[in-house]
Formats: C-alpha cells, sequence, structure tokens
C-alpha cells in the first residue's frame, strides 16, 4: 500500500496511485502544471485502406489488429447510459482472444454493466478508473478489484487523457451511425443518442480506435461528432444500444411534494437574487429535483418575459421545450437524456452538442462551465463548512458517478439542492464521508426545510434582504435535521485500507476512499 500525506483539504490521500507518482490536492486553483500535452502515435496513410474503406468483419479481428494483450486499457463512452450493448460484446470477444488483467475506462457505468462483475472474477478485468454506481461500486467498495478505483469528473477525464495520466490504449465508440472510413455521428440511424463528446479525447489520444455502429452508410456520415481521421477501424453490429433506456429513474420529475418544495426554493432563489435577467444562463441536471427546478424557473421566466442566452445540458424535452418556446436562444449540449434532445440535436441548429474540451476541461484556456450564472445540483452528504459528498453514502460505499458534478461548481453561483435527510440519515453533517468538492466553492444550500447561504456570499445574502425564503444558517439545519433522525448519522465503517481516489479537477488527489467493513 502506497504512503499517505495529508493534502490541503486536510484528506488523507496516497502518494501513489496504480503505480503512478500522485499529486495531493493543493487548493482550487493552486496547482498549474508545467508539461506538454500527451500525443498520439503517428499513423501514415499508408497502412489503411486506399479506398477508405476500414470496415473488418468482427470485433475479434479488430482487437487482433489493435494488438490486443494482458494488461491493457480499453475506454468506452456512456451516451447509451443504461442501454449500452456495446461493451459486452467487446468483452466477450476480448475473452474469446484469452486476455486477462484488462483495465476499464468508461466515461460512464450503469446497471446494465453489472454482469461485469463475473469479468473481474474470472480475471478478464483487472479495474476500473471511472464511474462507478450501484453493483459496480459496491463490489469495488469490497475491496474486489486490483489496484485502486480512480473517480474522476467529466472533465477530469478528459484531462486526464489529454495530459497523459491516463493512456488509452483501445478506444471502443459506439456510433449510431458511421460510414466505412470511420465519421461518427450520433443523431442519425435508429439508435440515435445524441451528442458523442464524451468520446472526443479517446479518438483524439487513444493508440487504436474502433468505431462500432449497427447503421453503417454511404460516406460521408454528415455532420460527424467523431472525424474518421481518427478512427483505426469499424465494425457492423446488430445492435450497439437501446436508445430508450437513455431515459432512467433518475431522468424523471419527482412526485416528492418535500423534493417539489425544494426544486421550487431553489427557483425562487435564482429569481429573486436577481440572477435571473436577461441574457442570463443555467446549468441543471438531469435528476428529479433538478427536472423539476427547470420546470418552476421557466414558468417564473414566461411570467416574467424574462429570456436566457443559453442553457448547458444535459439536454431533456423541458429544456427543449424552452428553446422552441424562445426562453432561451441556444442549448449546448454534452449528452442526451431523452429522445427529445437527440431529436432537437439533429433539427435544430440552435441545440449544439459540446464535449468536456469545450465545457469541462480544467487544463485549457477556459471553458463554459466558468461562464455559467448558475447552475442547480444534487449532492450525497454536505458538512458544516459547505464541503460535499457525491460519489458514497453515509455507509461509505461509492454507489454514484462525480460527472460533471465537480466542473460545474466553477460557476459563480453553485446552489446544492437536497433533502434534509435521507431514510432518517441526515445529509448535513460535522464532515462528508467523501469530499468531492470544497466548500470555498458551494454558495448555496436549498433544502425543504430552509436555504443556507454561504457566509463568504455576503452579495448573495444582501440580495436576498427581504425575500420570504426561509433563510436559515447550515447549522440550524444540521440542528433540525439530527432533531427529527434522533441524533448524527454513525461514522462509516471502513477499514484503514484505501480502495480508491476522488481527482480534483486538475489531476490532485482530493480523498480516498476506504474498504467497507
Amino acid at each position: 500500500m502506497s504512503d499517505l500525506t495529508t493534502n490541503s483539504a486536510g484528506r488523507a490521500v496516497p502518494t501513489q496511485v496504480n503505480g503512478r507518482e500522485a499529486i495531493p490536492f493543493k487548493g482550487v486553483g493552486s496547482y498549474i502544471p508545467q508539461k506538454n500535452k500527451a500525443a498520439p502515435a503517428i499513423r501514415s496513410v499508408a497502412q489503411y485502406p486506399s479506398n477508405g474503406n476500414k470496415v473488418v468483419p468482427s470485433l475479434i479481428e479488430a482487437l487482433k489488429w489493435a494488438g490486443l494483450r494482458d494488461g491493457m486499457t480499453i475506454s468506452s463512452h456512456h451516451h447509451f447510459r443504461d442501454g449500452d450493448r456495446t461493451m459486452h460484446q467487446v468483452f466477450v470477444a476480448a475473452k474469446e482472444l484469452g486476455v486477462r488483467d484488462l483495465v476499464w475506462y468508461p466515461s460512464a457505468a450503469f446497471p446494465c454493466h453489472e454482469p461485469f462483475i463475473e469479468y473481474f472474477k474470472s480475471g478478464l478485468l483487472k479495474r476500473i478508473e471511472g464511474s462507478l454506481n450501484g453493483a459496480l461500486g459496491r463490489y469495488a467498495s469490497q475491496g474486489n478489484m486490483n489496484g485502486l478505483a480512480v473517480l474522476r469528473s467529466h472533465g477530469g477525464r478528459y484531462r486526464a487523457i489529454q495530459d497523459g495520466d491516463v493512456h488509452i490504449d483501445i478506444a471502443i465508440i459506439a456510433a449510431p451511425a458511421a460510414d466505412a472510413f470511420g465519421n461518427c455521428s450520433g443523431t442519425l440511424g435508429p439508435t440515435a443518442c445524441g451528442p458523442l463528446g464524451f468520446a472526443l479525447a479517446d479518438s483524439q489520444y487513444a493508440d487504436h480506435v474502433i468505431a462500432v455502429t449497427d447503421h453503417l452508410i454511404p460516406f460521408p456520415c454528415a455532420p460527424w461528432d467523431i472525424n474518421g481521421n481518427n478512427v483505426d477501424q469499424v465494425v457492423v453490429l446488430n445492435q450497439i444500444g437501446d436508445p430508450s433506456k437513455i431515459v432512467s429513474g433518475t431522468t424523471q420529475i419527482t412526485r416528492s411534494p418535500d423534493k417539489l418544495l425544494i426544486a421550487e426554493y431553489a427557483a425562487r432563489f435564482v429569481r429573486e437574487s436577481g440572477i435571473m435577467k436577461d441574457g442570463f444562463s443555467f446549468q441543471a441536471g438531469a435528476g428529479g429535483t433538478s427536472l423539476a427546478f427547470t420546470i418552476y424557473l421557466s414558468e417564473m421566466m414566461r411570467e416574467s418575459k424574462t429570456k436566457a442566452r443559453f442553457i448547458r445540458g444535459g439536454s431533456t424535452k423541458y429544456l427543449v421545450q424552452m428553446l422552441e418556446e424562445g426562453l432561451t436562444d441556444y442549448i449546448l449540449d454534452g449528452q442526451s437524456f431523452d429522445l427529445d434532445g437527440v431529436r432537437s440535436l439533429r433539427d435544430n441548429p440552435r441545440h449544439i452538442a459540446t464535449s468536456p474540451f469545450t465545457s469541462y476541461n480544467y487544463h485549457g484556456k477556459g471553458n463554459f462551465a466558468s461562464i455559467l450564472d448558475c447552475v442547480v445540483l444534487g449532492a450525497t452528504e454536505i458538512d458544516v463548512d459547505f464541503n460535499a459528498n457525491v460519489v458514497s453514502h453515509s455507509d461509505g460505499y461509492m454507489l454514484h458517478g462525480i460527472g460533471g458534478w465537480q466542473d460545474a461548481l466553477f460557476s459563480p453561483c453553485t446552489i446544492l439542492a437536497a433533502p434534509l435527510f435521507r431514510d432518517r440519515v441526515p445529509v448535513i453533517r460535522d464532515r462528508v464521508t467523501t469530499l468531492c468538492g470544497v466548500g470555498e466553492l458551494i454558495d448555496v444550500i436549498v433544502t425543504e426545510r430552509g436555504v443556507a447561504i454561504n457566509p463568504g456570499r455576503g452579495d448573495l445574502i444582501e440580495s436576498l434582504s427581504g425575500s420570504s425564503l426561509p433563510l436559515r444558517s447550515i447549522q440550524e439545519l444540521k440542528e433540525e435535521a439530527e432533531e427529527i433522525c434522533g441524533g448524527a448519522p454513525a461514522p462509516a465503517r471502513t477499514s484503514d485500507q484505501v480502495i480508491g481516489v476522488v481527482e480534483w479537477v486538475d489531476g490532485t488527489i482530493l480523498d480516498n476512499v476506504r474498504q467497507v467493513k
């Protein structure tokens, strides 16, 4: 096990992660790397078919051509969400080739990937560097992976590839439409799933890129999300994904009265603080409370005849309705959360596909996240210093991915919308189990029993003077939750064994994750 050191957030973190030297978190904006970006190997036109036809007969043939061998890192993207049908076929082919100890580098994992636990047990997979949701997170939390789980944000994932922290041997791009040259589209074909921006870095930096499609069309596949000049081979399968599974339980409007109240308070905060004005911008997630927030805010915008300049997505039918109604000029979309979003992206020129490079990458010449006037996000835990957790619960299990959550914290106003307690466990506590975002970047906590503004945001406090919103201190909210639930939550029952780390957006190590007993 690697030695531990204490970072600037007061968290003990490993000095090495999976054989690579780790840099402890130094504070927001304090780490500026002095090196060049990674670069893929040079390829020659002489190595590829002169007629531009890169189609090969099977995944097995493509993996052989890519030189698949033990210990390689294989990446994938998650635009099909719980409808992914590609990576299972990839790993079946890899198993037939007899390789072992592969590292899977997905942009996110979903319940449909629970069967991959068998690949760990058989030795085909060694570890996952990426989102660890549900059953995969529980499996890893019990210490079953060989090596540390590395949890990154969407922007952090792009940055890690760009900076050379992660080297992808083989990238798999599931493309709803592609041509024989390898140009890929996410908005064409019967399995259209929306933008393919999460696969951009994979296509740019991987040693070998395999585009997998179930809808091969004549050249050119246009407009393309992934350029065929970055693709080595094209494989045609019967089905790469089920786009109906883009919509999941987390992309349905909440019916909970408490959560609806939270959403209403958050929308009122945006309006009454003066953030909601002509030309403003915002981002809200696709969770049930965030969707409700979007509906409340759109009603307020309609009533006051306020128009946004742009809205950052994940697109949903509610954002699409706002665009089509003229409540916003643009949607800047990183992924589609329903089929209305897919349709709009395909048909509406003011619905623009983006990628983590433009939206979230911290090692770039700016990004869209810091331009947003406000974001509304969730959290599993929040502490009295406004630090927050999104990957684990109070029992210590890793059950959620970071997604774009960390990246969006750089908005001028970050609002966390969360219930005061879940299953009679207080959400606000003295110290979060896993630190994912530091309190200096979190401005407002909205619960069903009150709204707490970070004391460091005197401007927001002043803007709410005279508001009818139930403004409380975070300490008052914590005490009320503990009174209702019968006390503070018990600490997670974990061992001293570190089984994962949370990276900050700049690649430094923000916290460790320990094995659950």
